[in-house]
């Protein structure tokens, strides 16, 4: 197992040429070709075979790899599938090493004992898992090493020296050199800095190095080859496999390792060895792989940095700098001073003719919705930008789903001169196209995310991969309160200003804190803004509304708390909305801003521990309270609001008239009013709202002119 990888590049060595280790993701382009492929590139000289499991979010992987692995998940490719293969090709003959390659939450899913079991009696070799840094992977490290497989980490060119020594400490057969910043895939030339990076990890190890990203050509693999002990080569096959003529993917993989290696295999002196059963020891915790991090990085069991290598260090100094920011009361000062420029505090107020029509307790709006940009997404991307221009970036990037964190996002670059780049989702674009041109009109840019269900998951997913690219000069500014550590904890302190001056309100309104509070939750910034100053008062019930779409009876909804499970997902183990072997489900919600498939991990803690309650509100419901709100308080909400509105609505008339609920509009609604006429045909007569036109009003006009 880690020895045979062991073997495989001494015997490279022995030879005076580096060791060739190919890429493809198992399933691609069809399952029944995958053991053909295996035994393929060994025959054409290939020395360890890198098999990347799938998974429906690759997010540092490029266009190239994205789209082997949803081919390969067409298919039904899972883990047992990959381990079949394996336990096939060994059968027949395959004797060099094979590592599965992937991503974290499959194997969580599937369990970690389970599947390292599994790959020592399939004759899998070691594992990289692209999101699961060494201070995330003890247990499966010592599951690794307790089987004999290896665990390889990655390093790449904006890893620090001192994580270097971190990393090499662990590494046990060879180490993965990522040759530049950025995302799997083909390049036209090599990185120009690859014999500096190479310079600083072999000063701290004797181990080999294996370079990949990029090398698609001989002249590559040469070049590499003449700097590292190995070169890793992955896009350039799947492209090569994926033009192929049908069946024929297995002898173009041969065929192109052959040329861009200029060997072939036939004098391989590796041979299978006896596998036997091997017994899985119990995990033992590597203290010197515990948590680096200042703040805590965790809540409850949720939380977390599960994100690729690249993206370490960066973390590091953003979480140092937030910290520095925190502690600095001259920070706080400069974040008060756009307070005039924001609309804040926002307004309080009673809503007296709720209060009369639902019954119950005494109704509360927080009025987010009258903040500048219309929302409360400007509380979070002031403060994130303000903690960016202290790290010196100059670039901005975001993600949004109902647009409004992107034209917040694009509001405060313009106002402090920092480039931005928006990512949403084309399917957003479609229905929030009001807001893409105002984020346009503020100088932004906003590049379509068109994969999967190109909604807000997918722009995460293409943000993340830009931030991974260009960690030098660029802040990913987070909109909600999910991702990795510190983000979560960020967006929430920024957050608290509703919740704050929410408490402050309802003092000087009515002498007391309120009974309840309610908020829409999707990622969930404005719920835990909201909630987390009201978490230690026991008398305050927390209540959060998420979308439940067409209905919890169906596939259509993005009931995260309802629905999901725990998983790990955009860096962070949190609830998701997943099947049982891992995959992240497509979503569904009239609300964008709601159509995501996990929640903060905040939120998980909450509702684990009981703290806070979280209901599912369909889409039909959601359009009861935005006419609710809108004719009998004059005030036209967003549709994520709204799923607050119909939720605090059920909870008020369960109350008794001398208690007192709040809610937060996080949203003003007139970004929705086409999505309601849209859907109106359809949901209207469900709720008997019905606004169309019995016929052409200006054909009435004539006639009464007549």
């Amino acid at each position: 197992m880690a020895e045979r990888i062991s073997r495989a590049f001494a015997t490279a060595a022995q030879e005076g040429r580096p060791t060739f280790v190919a890429y493809f993701t198992a399933g691609f382009p069809t399952p029944d070709q995958t053991v053909d492929i295996l035994l393929e590139l060994e025959k054409g000289g290939v020395d360890v075979i890198e098999m990347g499991v799938p998974f429906t979010d690759p997010l540092a992987d490029g266009p190239t790899v994205q789209a082997a692995h949803m081919a390969a998940l067409e298919h039904g490719t899972d883990i047992d599938m990959c381990l079949d293969m394996v336990s096939q090709a060994r059968a027949r003959g395959l004797a060099v090493p094979v590592l599965f390659m992937g991503y974290y939450n499959p194997i969580m899913q599937y369990g970690e004992q389970r599947i390292i079991e599994k790959c020592a009696q399939a004759g899998v070799d070691g594992y990289i898992v692209v999101d699961l840094p060494p201070e995330e992977a003890q247990s499966f490290r010592a599951l690794c090493a307790g089987a004999g497989l290896s665990y390889i980490p990655l390093i790449t060119p904006s890893t620090s020296d001192a994580r270097v020594q971190r990393l090499v400490a662990i590494a046990d057969s060879f180490i993965y050199v990522v040759s530049r910043s950025g995302v799997t895939g083909a390049r036209a030339s090599m990185d120009s800095g690859l014999p500096t990076l190479l310079a600083r990890i072999q000063k701290h190890t004797t181990l080999p190095l294996a370079v990949g990203f990029g090398v698609s050509t001989h002249e590559h693999f040469t070049d590499v080859g003449a700097m590292a002990e190995g070169v890793v080569i992955g896009s350039q096959l799947i492209t090569t496999m994926r033009t192929a003529a049908p069946g024929t993917a297995a002898q173009a993989a041969r065929a192109y390792a052959e040329t861009v290696s200029g060997r072939s295999g036939s004098g391989t002196t590796l041979r299978a060895q006896p596998l036997g059963a091997r017994v899985v020891q119990p995990a033992q915790a590597s203290s010197n792989t515990s948590s680096l991090t200042l703040l805590p990085d965790r809540f409850g069991d949720f939380g977390g940095q599960y994100i690729p290598e690249a993206l370490h260090d960066c973390m590091a100094e953003l979480e140092q700098a937030y910290v520095q920011c925190k502690n600095d009361p001259a920070f706080w000062e400069e974040v008060r001073s756009f307070y005039s420029f924001m609309g804040r505090p926002s307004p309080l107020h009673a809503a007296e003719r709720l209060t009369a029509a639902w019954g119950g307790a005494r109704i509360f709006l927080k009025r987010e919705d009258l903040c500048h940009t219309g929302s409360h997404k400007l509380n979070n991307a002031i403060g994130q930008a303000l903690v960016a221009k202290r790290l010196g970036k100059t670039r901005i990037i975001a993600e949004t789903g109902a647009g409004q964190h992107g034209v917040a996002t694009a509001t405060i670059c313009a106002k402090l001169g920092l480039k931005c780049i928006i990512y949403m989702g084309s399917e957003d674009m479609r229905r929030q196209a009001l807001n893409v041109f105002r984020i346009r009109l503020l100088g932004a840019d906003v590049i379509p995310a068109t994969t999967g269900s190109c909604t807000l998951k997918d722009a995460v997913n293409d943000a993340m991969r830009d931030w991974v690219t260009n960690v030098a000069d660029t802040h990913y500014l987070v909109g909600s309160a999910i991702g990795c550590h510190p983000f979560p904890t960020m967006v929430r302190d920024f957050q608290c200003v509703i919740g704050n001056e929410t408490k402050e309100q309802m003092h000087a309104l009515t002498g007391r804190l309120p009974d309840a509070v309610v908020a829409c939750v999707g990622g969930g910034s404005n719920a835990i803004g909201m909630f987390h100053p009201f978490i230690a008062e026991a008398s305050v019930r927390l209540i959060g509304a998420e979308a439940a779409g067409d209905g919890l009876d169906t596939n259509k909804h993005s009931a995260t708390m309802s629905r999901g499970t725990p998983g790990v997902f955009h860096g962070a183990k949190t609830y998701l909305l997943q099947d049982a072997k891992g995959q992240i489900i497509e979503t569904h919600s009239v609300s964008a801003g709601l159509d995501y498939p996990g929640v903060g991990p905040e939120h998980s803690w909450l509702n684990a521990t009981g703290r806070a309650e979280y209901h599912a509100v369909s889409d039909v419901q959601a359009l009861e309270g935005f006419r609710c709100l809108t004719q009998l308080e004059g005030i036209i909400p967003a549709l994520e609001s709204s799923h607050a509105v119909y939720q605090a609505m059920l909870t008020a008339k369960k109350m008794s008239p001398d208690q007192h609920l709040v809610i937060c509009i996080s949203g003003r609604g007139d970004k929705d009013v086409n999505t309601v006429a849209e859907v109106l045909p359809k949901i209207g007569p469900q709720i008997g709202w019905d606004l169309r036109f019995e016929e052409d009003p200006t054909k009435i006009a004539r006639r009464e002119r007549k």
